[in-house]
């Protein structure tokens, strides 16, 4: 049977589960021991359609070519872990649940809640956990395989220039980047208006205690945007993805008890921890920060502008940002943001500043939603049509792609040819 026949199947069993909850099983297909069954198809193309916004009811072309692609890329799975088994290849079970957990997570962000996650799947996604632990496992020995047969394959300089010689007129343009540095001053609130933001927790947490809900206050009040509307629920989140006085308070606290206002680079918060297991906890927050008034503004300005008066070598540059820069993910390294692309910056303000600002000498102080910023340009990579002069480094990631790419596909052909394939629509 063709695939978008057996997919016309799959269809009408995905919808039926999005609004029943209940699964048309059987196996989809049979690679040597192993077998793909319809369910775990379903929630593969369900997860996969998700992540790239295909709603199978506005756009079933789009919807049943991911079905063609995600069963055929579950076959080559499968395939490779017949051959990792052979080279025991292993993953840790604490792996496994960290990757499952960020794929959750990412799932709920860009559905948008848990709930329209769940709709989405077709099942809770306690089930969907369950459910879909073991594929993890067997995607991650896939994939450390694939990447353990990949790291072999390397390219020669003659291979770059040949890349370059065959594919030159199709290579898009690339973007300017440059070799920048910066020091941060943050804009801190005034002592005042810290106290007053404590006060105002202190006065919702005797609320909530006296059994006003959580969940209304933080929708209410709540400077998160990424949980207020969720009533502060942050779902279930691992040690050492939290800053630390949030994630200590939120580890020892007594589930069900609202702590007291902790103080993190993002504001105040108060927490309540719901449920823990082991290294994972499901909390709820609610953030608050106080108020920066323009007297807040001129402080930290003053002092970016004494720092630059003081930044007249890049050594002196680095060691001023060792002594006063926030970033603490660059303070140890001199400042250094890489080679970045001005107008695709994170910080936008940076990127736009860039073009002012000569090189090889600080900047006047640039403010930006994260507070004032001095900047060092070092080095500057001109943009354009690609050649081996200037951008010999990206040429040489794109051949040893394309190799990657020719390698891994010449080498799944001739691996399918070794196995009993069988797909069935029954």
């Amino acid at each position: 049977m063709s695939f978008k026949k057996l997919f016309s199947i799959f269809i009408i069993s995905i919808l039926f589960s999005q609004s029943n909850v209940q699964y048309i099983d059987g196996v989809a297909a049979v690679i040597e021991d192993h077998i793909i069954l319809k369910s775990d198809l379903i929630q593969m193309v369900n997860m996969t359609a998700i992540q790239n916004r295909i709603d199978p009811r506005l756009n079933p072309d789009a919807f049943i070519q991911l079905q063609n692609s995600v069963v055929q890329s579950m076959i080559d799975q499968k395939i490779m872990l017949e051959m990792a088994e052979l080279d025991s290849i292993t993953i840790e079970e604490k792996e496994v649940n960290q990757a499952l957990d960020q794929q959750i997570q990412m799932l709920i962000a860009q559905a948008g809640s848990e709930e329209l996650a769940e709709k989405a799947l077709g099942q809770s996604i306690k089930d969907f956990r369950r459910e879909f632990w073991y594929d993890m496992k067997d995607r991650m020995i896939s994939e450390r395989y694939q990447q353990q047969l990949l790291n072999a394959i390397a390219v020669t300089r003659f291979d770059v220039k040949e890349f370059y010689k065959t594919y030159r007129d199709s290579i898009p343009h690339l973007p300017m980047k440059v070799k920048v540095r910066h020091l941060q001053i943050p804009i801190n609130p005034s002592d005042m208006a810290k106290e007053k933001t404590r006060k105002f927790l202190l006065d919702l947490k005797t609320k909530i205690n006296g059994g006003a809900s959580f969940a209304d206050l933080a929708k209410e009040h709540s400077l998160d945007p990424g949980s207020k509307n969720n009533g502060g629920e942050l779902g279930w989140v691992n040690r050492g993805s939290m800053v630390k006085k949030f994630e200590t308070e939120a580890f020892t606290i007594e589930l069900g008890q609202i702590s007291d206002p902790i103080e993190t680079e993002f504001g105040y918060h108060i927490l309540e921890t719901l449920e823990k297991q082991g290294d994972k906890i499901r909390v709820r927050h609610i953030l608050m920060a106080p108020e920066i008034t323009q007297e807040d503004n001129e402080r930290a300005y003053s002092l970016a502008f004494t720092l630059k008066d003081s930044a007249n070598t890049l050594s002196e540059f680095k060691v001023l940002v060792n002594n006063h820069s926030a970033d603490k993910t660059t303070k140890d390294i001199g400042g250094d943001l890489g080679w970045i692309d001005p107008a695709n910056y994170t910080v936008p303000e940076i990127g736009q500043a860039i073009k002012y600002i000569e090189m090889g000498s600080c900047s006047p102080p640039i403010n930006s939603s994260i507070g004032f910023h001095l900047l060092w340009v070092e080095a500057l990579k001109r943009g354009g049509r690609p050649n081996l002069s200037d951008h010999w480094p990206e040429i040489e990631s794109m051949a040893l792609n394309k190799k990657k790419m020719d390698w891994y596909r010449k080498w799944i052909a001739g691996a399918r040819g070794k196995f009993h394939i069988q797909i069935t629509a029954n």
